[in-house]
């Protein structure tokens, strides 16, 4: 019987009997991206992404200038661009969990046609409010921006929660 592999936060053991060419993934230096990786890892539960790099798994996120203006300007999104949209304000609510003690739960609601609002909750308390359009087209210059838009809206709702715990513990 071979050993499994094990998840940790961010860290990846390969099983004992793995070959040298496998590569294992790389752990992200960050603490809101590493909520990311971890929550995109949660979701795959047959392990076809097992052997993805962490880099690998967030270049999804990645959508440089260039690339931007080659999408139409009107269009739908795809259910894979909402899905990321949904991991990233999750992970921005884990990350609140992290900073808080206090769990916020995101809802999301978008239109067909790539506009909405994702507001999170914690408590009675709504700690992020974004109103989100052409989302067809989301996606961040780079890794570097990927981490600052999620650690600044968990920081500034992690902000929140401490002034007003009251209302976060009702």
């Amino acid at each position: 019987m071979t050993d499994a592999p094990t998840y940790t936060a961010s860290t990846y053991t390969a099983p004992a009997d793995t070959a040298q060419t496998d590569t294992a993934p790389t752990a992200v230096d960050s603490p809101f991206l590493t909520v990311l990786v971890r929550l995109l890892r949660a979701e795959d539960s047959h392990g076809a992404w097992e052997r993805r790099s962490d880099a690998d798994l967030l270049a999804d996120y990645i959508v440089t200038r260039e690339e931007r203006r080659l999408i139409p300007l009107i269009g739908d999104p795809d259910p894979d661009t909402l899905w990321r949209v949904e991991k990233f304000y999750g992970a921005v609510g884990l990350r609140i969990e992290q900073l808080t003690g206090q769990v916020a739960s995101p809802m999301m609601k978008m239109h067909h046609e790539g506009f909405g609002r994702v507001v999170l909750l914690a408590g009675r308390l709504v700690v992020l409010s974004r109103h989100l359009r052409d989302v067809h087209r989301y996606g961040h210059d780079s890794l570097a921006r990927l981490e600052e838009a999620g650690e600044t809206a968990a920081q500034e709702a992690a902000a929140l929660i401490r002034r007003f715990p009251e209302v976060a513990d009702a």
